[in-house]
């Protein structure tokens, strides 16, 4: 069928594909070597050449080395964003093992599932999240954990001050080293300055990335050293074309362990070698202080950010004018919030969409040329797609008709960790099966219809209801649960859940949403809980979750 997209192509961007026979270390080697002085990280003020960093990298790679890491094996990273969620990241990757980017919010229960499906072998995490690890490590096989403090990359003041503020706010975590447990910094100090040469092929695994499903169950998205460089090659012909190495400064607050800022962020900025000013902590106050002090060029992030940052006291006072590119992905931006973002910097909003399946983004509205309201935008260069009936995949629906997207393309996964039958159900010749309803239009544009999954977009998380449920059904008051996404401006849904409890119970939304915190990251938690005598169902006894959504918001209907 007619690609009308490339036509935008020819008249608008005319980029070219090329996606050069590297590995993701081979990013960080190129621009230490031809960029070694230039501020590769800022941290809380401390400041980091491309120079540096490689040493570092190459440092925590020997004493991995000497740890037992090889080729193949895998190895958790469970930092917020910091100098040291790059180097381990980098540090895993030389040594041909493999990333498994870990969310810091997880709890003990989804900590335990992630790892073991891996079969993760050593975990790189900060100390405050030690308890948590201890606990899996009861369960699991964890070879070595190492550990970093916050305050290891901060400026000589801040480091020695950072232990106190802890233990005032009661947070400082006592760690016995040994016994399989090290400190990131020793590592660093008494480790060989040269790592092991290891020879890695584009085409062999580099990450897991793990994301929900069907079944509710997070799966291993196998991402290649080929899908991620693909991706950031992508991304810089199609929305970067011009932009210089080591010219632009990003502010990184979407986090690593997602692949928006993994791939977005992190790797992108390696391949532009461009400063990245690191957020541990995505707090507003503390981005348009970093706008302020480091005047960034590059900025991307979700929805509910821009409308934060729209909001914030002063910002009228605030020059943003630095920026020159903007991305926003994970959900649909309102045309409000983009209006006035633009109006404040001057900068167009590139709205994106992708997959974690996909190693990021597969459409965007592009930075130049026509963009279209409500659209995602047309596929990325080097990206084809297609519209397909829901049921029948095999059949190609023609411009305006509404079913499954499909995409093609060098960035698509090699297939889930150990999952042949998820795999078969989602990937066909190539092809990537979305879950997701769309439409194309004329000029090759596409809008997202609906989901095909119940997925809700939390505040630019992925969220499955079924996990949810799965832990409202641990309570022991509850006889049936439902949780659905209700429309919210500022997280782009909130997480509502629908309860019938046993015979005889009570409870309280509050005792619910108590429960919920000891056993679900934060942004998975339900934020409204209703008490129900019933539930639609199939005739099969399947609660219609969609049904149920449609009814919630026909009674909230002014």
């Amino acid at each position: 069928m007619e690609k009308p997209w490339l036509k935008f192509y020819d008249e608008e961007v005319s980029p070219s594909l090329t996606i050069p026979s590297l590995t993701v270390p081979d990013l960080l080697g190129r621009a230490a070597k031809n960029y070694p002085h230039q501020t590769a990280c800022v941290f809380m003020g401390a400041r980091i050449n491309y120079r540096r960093l490689k040493q570092d990298v190459d440092r925590l790679a020997a004493a991995l080395h000497q740890l037992g890491i090889e080729p193949g094996d895998r190895v958790a990273i469970m930092l917020p964003n910091c100098p040291q969620a790059i180097i381990a990241y980098y540090a895993v990757l030389s040594l041909g093992a493999v990333a498994v980017m870990t969310n810091p919010l997880y709890v003990e229960r989804e900590l335990e599932h992630q790892w073991g499906d891996a079969g993760v072998k050593a975990v790189i995490g900060m100390d405050l999240f030690w308890q948590r690890i201890e606990a899996v490590r009861q369960k699991l096989p964890l070879a070595q954990i190492i550990l970093t403090g916050i305050q290891d990359y901060m400026p000589h003041l801040k480091r020695w001050l950072a232990p106190l503020l802890l233990r005032r706010q009661g947070k400082w975590v006592n760690v016995t080293y040994g016994n399989g447990v090290h400190p990131f910094r020793r590592l660093l100090k008494g480790g060989a300055a040269t790592p092991p040469v290891v020879n890695i092929h584009p085409e062999e695994l580099a990450c897991l990335q793990y994301t929900g499903g069907t079944t509710g169950l997070p799966k291993g998205a196998m991402l290649s050293h080929r899908n991620i460089i693909a991706s950031i090659s992508q991304i810089r012909a199609f929305l970067l074309f011009g932009h210089e190495d080591a010219q632009d400064t990003a502010l990184a607050i979407m986090p690593f362990f997602h692949v928006y800022g993994m791939n977005g962020l992190m790797n992108l900025g390696m391949h532009l070698a461009a400063t990245l000013v690191l957020i541990p902590q995505p707090e507003i106050k503390a981005i348009v202080e970093a706008i302020t002090a480091e005047r960034p060029t590059f900025f991307t992030g979700v929805p509910a950010l821009f409308v934060a940052l729209n909001n914030y006291r002063g910002i009228d006072n605030v020059d943003l004018s630095s920026i020159q590119a903007v991305f926003s992905g994970a959900a649909p931006i309102p045309l409000d919030v983009l209006e006035k973002f633009e109006a404040r910097t001057g900068a167009r909003i590139a709205e994106a969409y992708g997959m974690t399946e996909a190693a990021s983004v597969t459409h965007v509205n592009p930075r130049k040329g026509q963009r279209k309201f409500g659209s995602i935008g047309v596929p990325i260069i080097g990206t084809d797609a297609k519209i397909v009936d829901a049921k029948i995949f095999t059949k190609e629906l023609p411009p305006g008709e509404v079913g499954e997207l499909m995409v093609k393309g060098p960035q698509v996964m090699m297939g889930y960790w150990n999952n042949p039958k998820e795999t078969a159900r989602t990937l066909h010749d190539g092809w990537l099966l979305t879950g997701d309803i769309a439409r194309m239009d004329e000029e090759g544009y596409f809008y997202i219809v609906d989901r095909k999954k119940d997925i809700i977009l939390s505040a630019g998380y992925n969220v499955y209801p079924r996990e949810v449920e799965e832990v409202l059904y641990q309570h022991p008051k509850v006889l049936e649960a439902a949780v659905i996404g209700l429309p919210d401006g500022t997280r782009g849904e909130k997480i509502a859940a629908y309860i019938i409890l046993k015979p005889e119970q009570t409870a309280t939304a509050a005792e619910i949403r108590t429960f919920c915190r000891e056993h679900l990251a934060p942004y998975k938690q339900p934020r409204r809980v209703v008490f129900c005598d019933d539930l639609p169902k199939s005739l099969a006894g399947k609660v219609l979750r969609r049904k149920l959504r449609e009814e919630v918001l026909a009674e909230n209907q002014p």
